[in-house]
């Protein structure tokens, strides 16, 4: 038993490191785009640039009505293909009913909705609607290769995804077809993508007329998640939709490459969020609540030991960073959101190892209620703080929404799965951070060769300080070193 538990472990972690990896490698395109975008558009062309990244963000997660979450929670447990392609397809019509009905609305009202968000731009809000269209379907197709634990393709196709866009947007960038070209270049970016990765399925998942025979469980599952997702997208992204409300697109440019910055601890959370979900879901089904527990556990701590550090070392070195991706006049701006997006990012990530044990009780509908309330308070305080204090005060509401969801979904946890406290790893991460913002601070580096040996020679610092103060055992770090050899 214990054997086997210890083999669950390693290959999770593999998992988990090959999404941190590709993950890693796909949030390098926003540091791509940052040059690219800042240094060849106008400051309020990237802003709309911004808003259209942001709503793609938003639609999709809501006009897919939950299914593609509920197919990733049930679909693996079927067994036959058959069972498989009745509820793909009963998913697959639903959404894009559903999708295809917003991306009408958008196209029809693209001129109200161009001059209170995108700086008057109509043309740019009828690519959108149909960008939100492709999005939709490619969302829910992705999510095929994740149901099945198909990490490998899953990577590969988030990789091309990314990559085709960057290359394509970027193209048109630098022929000087600007912000329409931009958007043009993640329109075609999707459909391209639309047709790799349903030749993929529909070769072996053959198409069928399906009889919606689970549909109910599917959406019963599923809906309530949509005020979830929308009020999660107003916590997190609808600073950029005030911001250019109250005080115009070039604003939500100047903010926006902060909260990149800042925001790039996501990407630490991201592969845990893409496998826990399947992976818990098995053992809670299984009957194996102490593996549940541990694979948590497991979970938390090690994100904690790589984000805390990150918040030092971000926070520090946003002005030099920022000065090499965009230009001095961007990064006097924005370098101050990057602390307090960063620590957004960390509670956030705290918040979606919690939010595991919801889902695995099926308390959807709780976690729903927690997000609504949050983003009522995140658009009170955004409405205040800008206000008041600028761009710098949509990223102190941010922090204030975040903080609070936390705060509850900690609190109710404990009904179901009580989590190990990890007070001790946390003092032990900061104590070792501090050590490591030294080393930043006597070098404070300018320019890009300096930032990476500032990087390497404080990373070095603390991981020897951790490993001095047991925050890692040895067992812990043998334990890594036999993922190498697997």
């Amino acid at each position: 038993m214990v054997q086997s538990n210890v083999q669950e472990y390693k290959q999770l972690a593999q998992r988990i490191g090959l999404i941190g990896i590709t993950n890693f490698i796909i949030s390098l395109n926003y540091l791509i785009y940052l040059p690219i975008l800042t240094k060849n558009l106008p400051i309020n062309e990237y802003g709309i640039w911004v808003q259209i990244t942001v709503t793609i963000g938003l639609i999709p997660s809501i006009i897919t009505l939950g299914l593609p979450y509920a197919m990733v929670r049930f679909l693996a447990a079927e067994k036959t293909i058959e069972e498989i392609q009745e509820d793909f397809y009963s998913i697959a019509v639903v959404a894009s009913i559903s999708g295809l009905g917003i991306s009408i609305l958008i196209f029809l009202f693209s001129g109200p909705l161009g001059s209170i968000l995108f700086g008057n731009n109509t043309l740019i809000v009828q690519i959108l609607s149909i960008i939100v269209f492709f999005e939709c379907l490619n969302s829910l197709i992705i999510n095929i290769f994740r149901t099945f634990q198909q990490i490998k393709k899953y990577c590969i196709l988030i990789f091309a995804k990314t990559y085709i866009e960057v290359f394509i947007v970027s193209c048109f960038i630098i022929f000087q077809l600007g912000i329409t070209g931009a958007v043009t270049g993640v329109l075609l970016t999707e459909i391209i993508i639309f047709c790799i990765m349903g030749s993929l399925v529909f070769s072996e998942i053959k198409i069928i007329l399906p009889k919606f025979t689970n549909i109910k469980k599917y959406l019963t599952f599923g809906l309530p998640t949509i005020p979830g997702n929308l009020s999660g997208w107003i916590v997190s992204a609808s600073d950029r939709y005030i911001i250019g409300i109250l005080l115009g697109t070039s604003f939500v440019g100047y903010y926006n490459p902060g909260y990149i910055l800042g925001n790039t601890i996501s990407m630490l959370i991201a592969p845990v969020s893409f496998l826990l979900p399947a992976a818990l879901s098995k053992h809670h089904d299984e009957n194996n609540p102490l593996l549940v527990k541990t694979i948590l556990n497991f979970s938390l701590k090690y994100f904690l030991i790589i984000a805390i550090p990150s918040l030092f070392g971000l926070s520090l070195l946003a002005m030099p960073i920022l000065s090499i991706l965009t230009n001095p006049d961007i990064a006097s701006h924005s370098y101050a959101i990057t602390p307090f997006v960063a620590m957004s990012a960390i509670i956030f990530g705290i918040y979606v190892i919690f939010m595991q044990i919801f889902v695995l009780f099926q308390k959807t509908t709780f976690i729903a209620k927690i997000w609504s309330i949050a983003a009522i308070i995140n658009i009170v305080f955004n409405l205040l703080l800008v206000g008041y204090f600028g761009i710098m005060g949509a990223a102190i509401g941010t922090l204030i929404s975040f903080i609070f969801v936390l705060s509850l979904v900690y609190y109710y946890s404990k009904k179901f799965i009580i989590i190990n406290n990890q007070s001790g790893i946390i003092i032990k991460s900061i104590v070792s951070a501090c050590a490591m913002s030294i080393m930043i601070i006597l070098l404070n580096p300018n320019d890009l060769i300096g930032i990476i040996v500032t990087v390497s020679l404080s990373g070095f610092i603390y991981v020897i300080s951790l490993i001095g103060l047991k925050g890692i055992t040895k067992d812990e770090i043998y334990f890594f070193i036999g993922l190498v050899k697997i």
